[in-house]
């Protein structure tokens, strides 16, 4: 247990986004500072007393400490406006890797092999918009999708071994995306940053590219960011349907067809109005004076329509696995409580009664 307690508490730490000693007075230096250091070096593990002193600075619970799923992650690749400190990245990633591993010990428990399979494998250099179009294609293609719109972009992707965790941390990043245990795709959203289904639903997908391209790592980071935002769009709007709903060739397009599509699709009138213009139904000229009237309106942060029609993008699929786990009586309401990351009694009053 001890190397594994020594690991744990560091990620509470890390998690509450402390130092040694801030964890320390904010225990009143109950536990000391070289002490907390001494557990975090597997040299020695507290009583239980000072266990539960532990637990409840860091706001876990006991059993936190002695959770033995490994979490290891490959490159973690964040999409940032700004640079982000490198203490709250830290807690960032331990708070995704807490939940990575809540998670996977659920699926451990249910017996789920969770092998994914990356459809574009075989997708060799990415040179061109071209080359993004054909990749976008085969995803669809691979995943049966047709050109029909997606019913639920996070839903799609969990449904194929794909994890997605929505988390708040403020308006630093909008998306990270990682390889964890060499083999379990993770992308992790910041819905304080990406509120709106539509932009969650095209972030899902601009990080997806980047897990399932790694050839996109030959070019510049401007340049994978502009191929990764021309995937998102493609697979939300394929050219067909997009020449379907406009036509070939468009001189003037109008904000309230635009705001139709929108809704249609779940994407962002802007997202639209680029993808016409990449696949040529627009001229560049038009797509400019578009996005001067969108800034001349100030629909740049929140546009005219809103797109709520197939409902809210969320990740679903722990919590239909802890059921179905409870259903089955694989696990108590104390385990599901755990794996939850709560008490039996907060457990029990979130998702328990029926309303």
């Amino acid at each position: 247990m001890q190397p594994v307690f020594a690991e744990r508490l560091r990620s509470a730490r890390i998690l509450n986004g402390l130092s040694l000693q801030d964890l320390a007075e904010r225990m009143e230096n109950k536990i000391s500072r070289q002490a907390l250091h001494k557990y975090e070096k597997g040299e020695i593990i507290p009583d239980s007393d000072r266990l539960i002193t532990l637990a409840a600075a860091l706001n876990v619970r006991p059993d936190f400490f002695t959770r033995v799923t490994k979490i290891e992650f490959g490159e973690i690749e964040f999409r940032k406006l700004q640079k982000l400190p490198a203490k709250e990245e830290n807690r960032i990633i331990e708070q995704v890797r807490d939940y990575l591993a809540r998670y996977i010990e659920l699926e451990q428990i249910l017996g789920i092999q969770t092998r994914f399979d990356n459809p574009l494998k075989d997708v060799g250099a990415i040179a061109s918009f071209e080359d993004i179009e054909k990749a976008a294609e085969e995803l669809r293609r691979h995943w049966k999708l047709g050109i029909d719109p997606v019913f639920n972009a996070v839903e799609l992707l969990e449904d194929r071994h794909i994890k997605v965790i929505q988390i708040n941390a403020g308006d630093s990043f909008d998306g990270m995306q990682s390889w964890v245990n060499g083999n379990i795709p993770v992308i992790a959203v910041n819905i304080d940053k990406v509120k709106s289904p539509d932009r969650i639903r095209f972030t899902v997908f601009h990080e997806l590219c980047h897990l399932l391209l790694p050839a996109l790592a030959d070019h510049s980071l401007k340049q994978r960011e502009k191929f990764c935002h021309q995937f998102a769009a493609a697979v939300l709007l394929p050219s067909k349907a997009a020449v379907n709903e406009l036509g070939k060739v468009r001189n003037k397009i109008l904000i309230q067809e635009l705001g139709l599509l929108k809704k249609q699709y779940g994407i962002s009138i802007q997202a639209i109005v680029m993808r016409a213009k990449d696949i040529g139904i627009i001229t560049d000229s038009f797509c400019k004076q578009f996005f001067f009237f969108l800034n001349q309106m100030g629909w740049k942060v929140n546009e005219p329509e809103e797109y709520n029609y197939l409902g809210e993008e969320k990740a679903n699929r722990f919590h239909q696995l802890l059921f179905r786990a409870l259903a089955e009586e694989i696990i108590s309401i104390g385990k599901a409580a755990a794996l939850n990351d709560q008490s039996v009694a907060d457990f029990r009053d979130s998702f328990m009664k029926v309303h």
